[in-house]
């Protein structure tokens, strides 16, 4: 698949498109959505860190709900992003974990929180120009 300027043949926006258009579902649309969904992207960047149990992960991502998270990271285990290891003890012990594509999908998550870290005094400045602009 193309990427924008990667001279690969058709970009990313042209097979989306071209998916609106035709059968309505692009698969890579939905898993841009998944990766840089509200959670997704969190638990991504969390897991790059080291692998979790669900509680957790849960109170190091912070207001998320069982069941959003739960959502999240079967959405995120299915891409291929997550590894589940359930180990069969009593009580049974869940962890999470990134995969090789995991890791790779979370390396670039972080590099855009970084560089909306970087430059938020400019967008935040960019913000206020166009507020200002509209009242």
């Amino acid at each position: 698949m193309g990427v924008e300027g990667d001279g690969d043949g058709a970009s990313l926006v042209d097979l989306v498109r071209e998916a609106d258009v035709g059968s309505g579902v692009c698969p890579q649309r939905l898993v841009m959505e998944h990766v840089t969904s509200r959670w997704g992207t969190l638990v991504l960047i969390a897991l790059r860190e080291r692998s979790y149990r669900f509680g957790e992960l849960r109170r190091e991502i912070g207001k998320v709900s069982e069941k959003m998270l739960t959502q999240t990271l079967q959405t995120l285990e299915r891409d291929g992003f997550v590894h589940r290891d359930a180990k069969p003890v009593i009580p049974p012990r869940v962890d999470y974990s990134l995969t090789d594509l995991g890791r790779e999908a979370a390396e670039q998550v972080r590099s855009v929180a970084q560089w909306v870290e970087r430059r938020m005094t400019a967008i935040e400045q960019a913000r206020g120009e166009y507020d200002s602009g509209k009242s």
